[in-house]
C-alpha cells in the first residue's frame, strides 16, 4: 500500500506552488522539509532558493555562484545545501510527515541528500515530494517504488491538488 505521494510534470505546470498550498493545508499537522523558489533578477530566472518549513532559507544554484557543480546554466551549491539538510535534520525530526521539493537534478548532486531521501523512504514516515518527470539515475529509483502513488500534475488538476493530496496523507497517517 502506498504511503507516500510522487508529484510529477513538465517545468512550469506548477508543482512547487501544489506544495506550498499543501503545506498551509497540513500547517496543524507540523509538517517537515523544504520547498524551493525561483530568484529572480527583473524577469530573468537566476537560480533557486530553499526553504525549510521551519524558517530557514539557503541558496540552492545561482549563474553567479563559483562551485564546480553546474545543471544547466546554473551552478549548485552542493556544500551550502547539506549544511541546509543538516540543519533540518529531516531523519531526527519528530514530524510524520516530510515534504520534499524537489527530487531533481541538482539536489541529487548531493550524495548525502540521495541518503537522506533513501532512509525517509524507509522511516514511518509519510512523504510527499516533487520529483523530474523524466532521467535517470536516483529520480528514475524513487519513481519506481511501489510504496508510492505517482501523481502526474497538469494545468487541468493542479487547482484541485492541494485538497486532494491533504485528504491522502490525513487518511493515511490516521
Amino acid at each position: 500500500m502506498s504511503k507516500n505521494i510522487l508529484l510529477t510534470s513538465p517545468p512550469g505546470v506548477g508543482k512547487t506552488t501544489v506544495i506550498e498550498r499543501l503545506i498551509e493545508r497540513l500547517c496543524d499537522l507540523k509538517p517537515m522539509g523544504f520547498y524551493t523558489r525561483e530568484i529572480r533578477e527583473g524577469k530573468n530566472r537566476v537560480g533557486f532558493s530553499l526553504m525549510g518549513l521551519d524558517g530557514t532559507e539557503s541558496i540552492l544554484s545561482h549563474t553567479h555562484l563559483v562551485s564546480p557543480y553546474r545543471v544547466g546554466r546554473y551552478k549548485v551549491d552542493v556544500n551550502g545545501f547539506e549544511k541546509f539538510l543538516d540543519h533540518l535534520d529531516l531523519l531526527n525530526s519528530p514530524s510524520s510527515i516530510a515534504i520534499i521539493d524537489e527530487i531533481g537534478k541538482m539536489e541529487c548532486l548531493s550524495h548525502k541528500f540521495q541518503k537522506i531521501i533513501t532512509q525517509l523512504f524507509e522511516s514511518e514516515k509519510t512523504i510527499v515530494a516533487t520529483i523530474a518527470i523524466k532521467g535517470g539515475g536516483f529520480p528514475a529509483k524513487i519513481r519506481k517504488r511501489k510504496d508510492c502513488s505517482l501523481i502526474h500534475l497538469s494545468k487541468e488538476n493542479r487547482d484541485l491538488m492541494p485538497k486532494r493530496l491533504e485528504e491522502m496523507v490525513r487518511k493515511w497517517r490516521q
